[in-house]
């Protein structure tokens, strides 16, 4: 499986984004990772197969929202709100098993492909 993140960009503050993930084999549960300069990778959400079930990082609840098109095979991310602590480069991900339990959504090992990541920046 093959992912291609997009629609990463600079954005000031309070400003809106969508990126959009495109995989070209069958996906599993796909999520949406960051990482901030000088910083671990962190999850951010995540939306199961098996039953649409959606999950955020606290960080990020209430501002973004997660989406995925699976005729499309496309995951999106709806971020609003956008604060200069939300720049980092976005990675997407999934896993080759429709379900993954809630103690391991939000680990990057239960994730089988990544994508090469999209860099949102968000000024002051």
């Amino acid at each position: 499986v093959q992912l291609q993140a997009s629609g990463g960009g600079l954005v000031q503050a309070g400003g809106s984004l969508r990126l959009s993930c495109a995989a070209s084999g069958r996906t599993g549960v796909m999520g949406w990772f960051r990482q901030a300069p000088g910083k671990e990778r962190e999850f951010v959400s995540a939306i199961r197969r098996s039953d649409g079930n959606r999950f955020y990082a606290d960080s990020v609840k209430g501002r973004f929202t997660i989406s995925r098109d699976n005729p499309k095979n496309t995951m999106y991310l709806q971020m609003n709100s956008l604060k200069p602590e939300d720049t980092a480069v976005y990675y997407c991900a999934t896993s080759e098993v429709p379900h993954i339990i809630l103690s391991r959504i939000r680990i990057g090992d239960s994730y089988d492909y990544w994508g090469k990541g999209t860099l949102v920046t968000v000024s002051s």
